[in-house]
């Protein structure tokens, strides 16, 4: 079978709804072969079946190859939420790690909370799960189109708690459980469908709550051990591990509105891709490093086809949207319950170009769009941008997963090609200017 196939655009306007942060025109995705995601479904209760914050420079160069590209479905169907892609071909496909029985339709300051685990030598990831697993929790929803279940973190004392946004897309009940067994009703405080990112509030707060430690997902090589602790198939505190496989993979996902006629706008991530093993139920769960300090929300994952309605498991791709990301979004969501985005204004396409003998592949500005940050900052149509800050960007999709990780007002280095020689310019990213306050 040839590359599979990438999601058609809306002849009536942007793709998915992508605009210029964000970029303004149609953002094709080109396909990478035998690769597909989506979100991670929560998992079904089957049984033993089996503010914004500052973005931090970058400590190494990631790599961010072409873009993986997915349909995300969300839904809350009989036995658990779930959020699934299905492409054609031979490719494995990508889905949330929400589960359901069937597929229908940064603190401010960066510094690190909870507790942490010092390691030295040999990894003791006996210690990484002991400490990290109390800042864990389930998560349980019931709505118009049935009950699944989630995992989610335990952001602070103030009884909040960090999903993904498929996880309680439509819900109307919210039951939060905590390891050990006890159990809380939640209210949704804040959803954010174009990050999935979701903030919960516990109805009564424990005074025993132990927030998770934040780390730095900036610091992360590939190759450097991680930890997914989650509720995969509603078996709650289980723990897989495995190593970052890469880092700034663009990972596009159909986004979930909670109502299964409308299939919500794509979600972009700039995703820590990893080889521990996340499936149906790992959805809003965490992603550690070594040190027990969240560096990730898990949010999907790539699998193989089925040929039916159901869904499929891990293959060892996962997928988690970085703590910094999580940090930016969530802390607003607890602010204000919605989130601003950043936004450079230009609209985009898939292009190549020459320089000095080399093909350099990346994102071809098609539009800029008056008043724009990159109008500002004088980008023309018909530039090639080809890196934003240290990072190499490959795709359209790409420099939408970098411009959505940044903030509102964060300064950023865009290197482009234009008339076959290469420039760079600073741009100050600005709010998207549907959702400026």
């Amino acid at each position: 079978m040839g590359p599979m196939t990438t999601p058609e655009h809306d002849p009536q306007g942007p793709a998915y709804g992508q605009r210029s942060d964000d970029v303004t025109a149609p953002v094709p995705t080109t396909p990478q072969q035998g690769t597909a995601t989506q979100p991670v479904p929560a998992s079904a209760h089957q049984g033993p079946t089996t503010t914004t914050a500052t973005r931090r420079p970058r400590e190494r160069r990631r790599y961010g190859d072409i873009a993986v590209a997915s349909v995300l479905a969300a839904l809350l169907a009989s036995g658990g939420t779930f959020a699934a892609v299905e492409l054609a071909g031979d490719s494995p496909a990508t889905q949330s790690s929400s589960s359901g029985d069937t597929a229908a339709a940064e603190t401010a300051d960066g510094a690190a909370r909870g507790t942490t685990v010092s390691l030295t030598g040999e990894q003791d990831w006996a210690s990484v799960a002991e400490a990290v697993t109390p800042s864990t929790v389930s998560i349980a929803v019931a709505g118009a189109a049935g009950e699944g279940s989630g995992s989610g973190v335990v952001w602070d004392t103030e009884g909040h708690i960090v999903t993904n946004a498929h996880v309680v897309a439509g819900a109307q009940e919210v039951q939060v459980t905590l390891p050990g067994g006890r159990s809380y009703p939640a209210e949704v405080i804040g959803s954010d469908p174009s990050s999935d990112l979701a903030t919960l509030q516990l109805g009564t707060v424990p005074d025993d709550l132990q927030p998770i430690a934040l780390g730095d997902d900036g610091a992360l090589g590939v190759g450097d051990p991680v930890m997914a602790v989650g509720n995969p198939l509603g078996l709650s505190g289980t723990v897989t591990t495995g190593i970052v496989s890469a880092l700034d993979r663009p990972v596009t996902t159909q986004g979930a509105s909670g109502d299964p006629a409308d299939p919500g706008a794509a979600v972009v991530t700039n995703a820590i891709q990893t080889s521990a093993a996340i499936n149906p139920g790992n959805s809003g769960g965490a992603l550690v490093n070594a040190a027990g300090e969240l560096v990730g929300i898990n949010s999907s994952i790539a699998s193989l086809p089925t040929g039916g309605a159901g869904q499929s498991g891990s293959i060892g791709i996962g997928f988690a949207i970085p703590s910094g990301k999580v940090q930016l979004i969530v802390e607003q969501l607890i602010d204000t319950g919605t989130a601003t985005h950043a936004f450079l204004g230009v609209g985009l396409d898939n292009a190549q170009a020459e320089v000095d003998g080399a093909t350099l592949t990346g994102a071809a500005v098609t539009q800029v769009e008056p008043g724009s940050p990159a109008e500002g900052a004088g980008m023309r149509s018909g530039d090639l941008i080809v890196g934003i800050d240290d990072d190499p960007v490959t795709s359209a999709t790409a420099l939408v997963g970098q411009v959505r990780e940044r903030g509102t007002g964060d300064q950023v280095r865009v290197s482009y090609i234009r008339d076959g020689e290469q420039a760079e310019v600073t741009v100050t990213l600005a709010a998207r200017p549907d959702e400026q306050r």
